[in-house]
């Protein structure tokens, strides 16, 4: 008993030093920008703000409010076209059996596989040449092109789990295939958009290394990049940037606090049979 009794005790220790590790850096962020820029010191971040104040939000946000209407101008066709997509492409690789499918997928599926940086050259020469380099369109395009795979795997996945018994008897009762997948299999996916959803929403506002490529002037850039601009080139106002970080960090946060049960049961949907 006292044996049982030890071993909870060092587990709630080690949990509570895990809480607070995960919990330390957030702490510091929001510390930090509620500070008034004369109490910011590097060597006393950790210390508590003695005068509460919100300017470095509200200086951060004046300056960072164009660039997140931007993202949200990216992230929404982006998840938009890589649900409707992806889900086209799991069904398909899924479901409709026809000669080399397996090599199809596997080659749709090497593209998560490759290295952004190896292609950033190839990318803006081509994007060059159909005129959407510097452009928030291309970089929408970018995004769906290389979102596609995970997409599609996430999709066909969920697919596979499903009857083929149920696809057959909508086929029976008259339904051509498009039939079939837009009225039995798409009212029964919501689980994997879902997920889907989540997890491009939170790739593509996270972004930097497409978005700082891809986009040149200042008034169409996403909210990361904008956020890595806001530190000066001779004085660096921590609190405009902390408050900034947590500004950026809000979206997907909101997300994940919304929609966090279901991006679990997305995923967990399909893995048990019976």
């Amino acid at each position: 008993m006292k044996t049982r009794a030890l071993n909870k005790t060092i587990k709630y220790i080690f949990a509570i030093i895990a809480v607070l590790c995960f919990l330390f850096p957030l702490y510091i962020v929001l510390n930090n920008s509620l500070k008034p820029f004369s109490e910011v010191r590097i060597s006393e971040m950790w210390l508590p703000a003695q005068n509460p104040s919100f300017e470095g939000f509200i200086e951060a946000f004046s300056k960072l409010s164009q660039n997140m209407k931007n993202s949200f101008l990216l992230v929404t066709p982006v998840c938009f076209f890589l649900i409707l997509f992806g889900s086209v492409i799991g069904f398909i690789f899924a479901k409709v059996r026809f000669q080399f499918s397996n090599v199809l997928f596997a080659l749709v599926i090497f593209g998560m596989f490759i290295p952004y940086q190896s292609i950033l050259i190839p990318l803006v020469r081509s994007m060059n040449t159909v005129h959407l380099y510097g452009k928030l369109s291309g970089l929408i395009v970018t995004h769906i092109v290389y979102g596609l795979p995970i997409s599609s795997l996430m999709f066909r996945n969920y697919y596979a789990k499903i009857p083929d018994e149920l696809i057959e008897a909508g086929m029976i009762d008259g339904l051509r295939l498009w039939g079939v997948f837009t009225k039995i299999v798409v009212p029964i996916s919501l689980p994997t958009m879902v997920v889907v959803l989540i997890w491009q929403f939170t790739s593509v506002w996270n972004d930097f290394l497409f978005a700082v490529v891809l986009t040149q002037r200042p008034s169409i850039q996403p909210i990361t990049v904008a956020l890595q601009n806001l530190a000066g080139t001779q004085v660096i106002e921590w609190n405009v940037q902390m408050a900034g970080a947590l500004i950026a960090a809000l979206p997907t946060l909101c997300v994940y606090i919304f929609l966090g049960k279901y991006f679990i049961q997305g995923l967990l949907s399909g893995s048990v049979k019976g």
